[in-house]
């Protein structure tokens, strides 16, 4: 019955917070066009609000998908401070995986000096900064891309991610938590995401002060598997707390 399809939606947002029409769609075993009706319904009451890909409690500090662009100008200062600090921790001979994000896109000319560095990576952006640089080993994921996070996604990047024996990782979020660990707003990235947290080798996540105590579509890895943390400000001290206890580095970049 659709009232009770709709109260069962709301009820599930209340514990999730946030839930794609994907997954609405097999939960209730309805079509698209049904599931759309029942969020209208719910939209015009003001209980949910629609974003990419899915719907989220309205009152909820859970983040949609931003293009790019919106993304890339906010708080540049602290993410260079960031990358820099990060950058750091690369060596010469490291075969490193950069994700893509408007954090981790500083990194590219910090690297400039290194020597018989590869780096591999399914981000445009990360692409078209490393042409800049010709002593760089840059290596494209290929697959398909993704207009909104100028990003390729799919099985393609998914085999060549599996193919690599990486030495570092450098990780991107919309948003963390301690509550739904990294998280991230397409569901495509977040499938990569999960795959390069699994690789034997440390993972560095990238995200500036304003990302914590944020949620965002679909969590790809909890806290406790990242190996460090590199952010502009100490965080609050229940992730302090945390990181000491589950042996999680923090790199405040000064």
């Amino acid at each position: 019955m659709k009232e009770e399809r709709i109260y069962k939606i709301h009820e599930l947002l209340k514990e999730r917070l946030r839930i794609s029409l994907d997954e609405l769609c097999e939960l209730f075993n309805v079509s698209k066009n049904t599931i759309r009706r029942d969020i209208a319904e719910l939209e015009e009451q003001g209980i949910i609000r629609k974003v990419y890909g899915g719907i989220v409690l309205k009152e909820s500090n859970i983040t949609a998908l931003e293009p790019f662009s919106d993304r890339e100008i906010r708080h540049i200062s602290e993410k260079q401070k960031i990358a820099v600090a990060a950058a750091a921790c690369i060596e010469d001979g490291d075969i490193i995986y950069i994700d893509s994000g408007t954090t981790t896109m500083h990194l590219i000319p910090l690297l400039a000096e290194k020597n018989f560095l590869t780096i591999v990576t399914a981000s445009i952006y990360v692409l078209e900064i490393a042409v800049r640089y010709t002593n760089l080993n840059v290596i494209a994921t290929g697959g398909s891309l993704q207009p909104p996070i100028k990003a390729f996604v799919g099985p393609s990047v998914l085999n060549c991610i599996k193919s690599f024996n990486f030495s570092k990782i450098f990780l991107a979020a919309t948003g963390v938590s301690l509550e739904h660990g990294a998280t991230n707003a397409s569901p495509l990235e977040c499938e990569i995401k999960q795959c390069l947290v699994q690789k034997p080798c440390s993972k560095y996540l990238l995200v500036d002060s304003s990302k914590f105590d944020v949620a965002s579509l679909m969590t790809y890895s909890a806290l406790k598997n990242i190996d460090c943390i590199v952010t502009d400000e100490p965080p609050p001290e229940k992730y302090r707390t945390f990181f000491s206890k589950n042996d999680v580095g923090i790199i405040i970049a000064t």
